[in-house]
């Protein structure tokens, strides 16, 4: 889960930003909504004829998107799904591909990882993703052009997940521009401490981007609510963690301490860190990390989550499936069965 640099240059660049002691999570401003159907192509690869949810509204560019997802869903009951998965893994055409069909298959929210070479809070399958991806060239660039020809076609937000390196490497300022251009809704920023946002919240601020904090099983009390405050649109509750992050849309809560992953099960701890999370704030929260089936996710929407992340399980349908087409296969019918076991 992380933003995309030539393999030639990620490494020199990764070695500057080794501090990791909380995570990030941003969501950025709306971007077009597409019609009933289309079809899109990247770089003159066509992609398969995907349906768009009937259901989506044009918003405005002012407009809070993530934050608005999650205020909607609440109002009918309902827990956010968002998948997550890499760009560029197996290529960037297949990426365009899986946007689609995750938002079809009724998405609420897709995070987008670009590839990084350091990626320290990620376990062993989104890490080989990446890799794979940075293998073949894939670059900031590259994944920014694709979304900007992608995103108009989809009825859900997308959020970017990237490291802070690749951010400071093109100027914050620059960086934050370019993403509100692209159309994305919201920014992960997992290895920067609560203390060093402030210039990223205020840049994602001025473009309209919703930057996500994440809190983890270790984060005080007195941590957890400055975090909740600095976040905008919901909360990350990330469910292993090496740091803790806030959102401005929403709170993600790492449940478990560790890198990410796909877990048998779901540590009962996650409830109770919910409860600590809603006593201290009325953003909406998600949970992630080690979540991988419809057993998990109905638990925890049971809990009271207001989002659900999925991350690791849906990568492994496109990186170590056979061929593209049964990538796309596989992760259409797992993210079928995780949308349809939440409420």
């Amino acid at each position: 889960m992380a933003f995309a640099l030539k393999a030639s240059t990620a490494s020199a660049a990764a070695a500057s930003t080794a501090s990791a002691s909380s995570l990030s999570l941003a969501a950025a401003a709306p971007g077009r909504r597409g019609g009933a159907a289309g079809r899109v192509s990247f770089r003159g690869v066509p992609a398969p004829m995907v349906a768009i949810r009937a259901e989506a509204a044009a918003v405005g560019e002012d407009e809070r998107v993530i934050s608005g997802t999650f205020a909607k869903l609440k109002e009918q009951g309902k827990t956010a799904f968002i998948p997550f998965i890499t760009a560029g893994d197996p290529d960037l055409a297949t990426t365009a591909k899986a946007l689609k069909i995750l938002d079809a298959c009724g998405s609420d929210l897709i995070e987008l990882g670009v590839p990084y070479s350091d990626p320290l809070a990620d376990g062993p399958v989104i890490q080989a993703s990446a890799t794979r991806a940075l293998s073949k060239g894939t670059t900031f660039e590259d994944v920014i052009s694709m979304v900007k020809e992608v995103i108009p076609e989809l009825s859900c937000p997308v959020a970017l997940f990237t490291y802070y390196n690749p951010i400071l490497k093109r100027g914050i300022a620059n960086f934050m521009t370019v993403v509100k251009e692209a159309g994305v809704h919201g920014l992960v920023v997992p290895d920067v401490p609560l203390e060093e946002t402030n210039v990223l919240r205020s840049e994602a601020a001025k473009n309209n981007l919703e930057l996500v904090l994440l809190t983890t099983p270790t984060t005080p009390t007195e941590r957890m609510e400055k975090i909740t405050k600095a976040s905008e649109g919901f909360i990350y509750l990330r469910t292993r963690c090496m740091m803790g992050l806030v959102a401005n849309s929403y709170v993600i809560q790492v449940s478990t301490v560790g890198v990410t992953g796909a877990r048998a099960n779901v540590s009962g701890k996650v409830q109770s860190l919910l409860q600590d999370i809603k006593q201290v704030t009325d953003k909406a929260v998600a949970v992630g990390f080690g979540i991988s089936t419809p057993e998990h996710v109905k638990q925890i929407a049971g809990w009271g989550a207001d989002g659900v992340i999925i991350g690791s399980a849906m990568v492994r349908q496109l990186g170590e499936a056979a061929s593209p087409e049964e990538g796309l296969k596989k992760l259409e019918e797992l993210a079928k069965s995780l949308k349809a076991a939440l409420p």
